[in-house]
């Protein structure tokens, strides 16, 4: 062999071991793509709150079915979360994350056109699954790539989160109006974004593909056999090796070190820490879609105007964007995340008393506090982070405190819309919302004790 030919292979080594040269480009893409995923996992719920008036309408639909509609997203996330770890052990977590991109362009450039309450049900589940996998994800990715900066980068992703969410609540009306008043205009624009999106997670997925065909030439051209090539970096192929050592010839040694590679997954449902986790997750998740989904039909009913109601959801959103960053940073540098749990909760109980009390005279008030209650979100986000010592061990308390958050979320907008069409109008709604905010405090002071899901479950 020439001397290039000897030498590419340790290059390609040193680029897998995390040298500089090599992972500078990565990283950089892998922040734009954060960014830019992250400004599309809210945009399909927050547009369809600003309209949710002209959608009933144009579709005959009544409250009940609304809120079934508002209960949407939490099902999705549910159902399609809990395969997100499976599928980035398959295809990689960044392929995943840009079919979610790919699913949330199609669902939201169809739904608006499908015709009927059934197709846009189903298109928007479409774009809700491609939400979902990404959700899961990307703690996952920032866990992986960032280990030293979780809270930052969870910071920066939940700030761009937050701005997508309030952007999409402040210009879906004047947009919608710009383009001719049609609110299938207003909702499908937000497809351009999702496509936007997609770009830098393409090196990634080819790149996943590169390393899996230079695995299988490595392992053919090897004379230990496949399996132990396939051990290298596949942990399938690392338990096959445990079985070809038991069955080798006496004096045969089979390398030990592949199937040592990755820890093994703990079992998150014998941890009191991940079930505290998925409740708080699940309880400021029914908050967050009831307020997506319905704050601005709360203000429009008491008098304020369609857009002030679109940018006052738009206000409770946005203030995720710098608590979002700088939550996250605080929440790493306390032993204990309680308090920081007790101070939203705080601020969400005062916004309710006000939407009941005042809802159109302290309209930007309650705004304000709910959005403060709101960053609940990043901060759970970082305590995923922060529960599990290793990457699988985030990828599995990921999975499971979301998917099962969001199940339990699922009822809660539904609720309020049977609540507010059966009793005209939102004393009870508010009521209820008022209510599940003491459950979430509870859990959410339990789930940040200092402690891991692996110590738990291993107990």
């Amino acid at each position: 062999m020439t001397p290039p030919t000897v030498r590419r292979p340790a290059a390609r080594d040193a680029g897998k071991s995390g040298g500089p040269a090599t992972r500078a480009w990565p990283k950089r893409l892998l922040v734009l793509g954060i960014v830019l995923s992250a400004l599309n996992l809210r945009p399909a719920i927050t547009s369809l709150g600003a309209l949710l008036e002209e959608v009933r309408d144009g579709l005959g639909m009544s409250g009940s079915v609304a809120g079934l509609l508002t209960s949407v997203p939490p099902l999705c996330f549910a159902v399609f979360g809990v395969m997100a770890p499976r599928l980035a052990r398959r295809f990689g977590a960044g392929a995943v994350v840009c079919a979610g991109m790919a699913a949330i362009a199609t669902g939201l450039l169809v739904r608006p056109h499908a015709g009927g309450t059934a197709g846009f049900l189903a298109a928007s589940a479409l774009a809700l699954m491609g939400i979902a996998v990404s959700n899961v994800l990307m703690p996952v990715i920032v866990k992986h790539w960032f280990p030293d900066r979780v809270g930052s980068m969870t910071g920066l992703y939940s700030m761009a989160l937050a701005l997508g969410t309030s952007l999409a609540a402040a210009v879906t009306v004047p947009l919608t109006d710009a383009l001719g008043g049609s609110w299938r205009s207003g909702l499908s624009l937000w497809a351009s974004l999702a496509v936007a999106a997609i770009l830098p997670w393409l090196p990634f997925v080819r790149r996943r593909a590169e390393d899996s065909g230079r695995q299988e030439r490595a392992t053919e051209n090897r004379g230990e056999g496949p399996v132990e090539g396939r051990a290298a970096t596949s942990r399938i192929a690392g338990r096959r090796t445990e079985a070809a050592r038991e069955d080798s010839p006496a004096g045969h040694r089979t390398p030990a070190a592949p199937a040592r590679e990755e820890p093994p997954r703990p079992r998150v449902t014998r941890s009191r820490t991940a079930w505290a986790l998925a409740a708080f997750f699940g309880l400021q998740a029914t908050a967050a879609y009831i307020t997506m989904g319905w704050m601005a039909q709360i203000f429009r009913d008491a008098g304020v105007p369609a857009g002030t109601a679109g940018l006052l959801l738009a206000v409770t959103m946005v203030m995720g964007v710098p608590l979002a960053f700088v939550i996250p940073r605080l929440a790493t540098r306390l032993p204990h995340q309680g308090p920081i749990v007790l101070a939203l909760g705080v601020c969400g109980l005062a916004g309710y008393a006000g939407l009941y009390l005042a809802p159109a005279d302290g309209a930007w008030a309650w705004a304000v506090l709910l959005g403060v209650s709101n960053c609940a979100f990043p901060l759970a986000l970082t305590m995923v982070g922060m529960r599990a010592r290793t990457g699988p061990g985030v990828a599995q308390l990921s999975a499971f405190a979301q998917s099962t958050g969001y199940l339990i979320s699922i009822p809660g907008p539904l609720l309020v819309g049977v609540l507010y069409q059966h009793s005209g109008g939102w004393g009870l709604p508010i009521a209820l919302m008022s209510a599940l905010m003491i459950p979430q405090m509870v859990f959410g002071f339990l789930a940040g004790r200092d402690r891991t899901v692996e110590d738990e479950a291993d107990r």
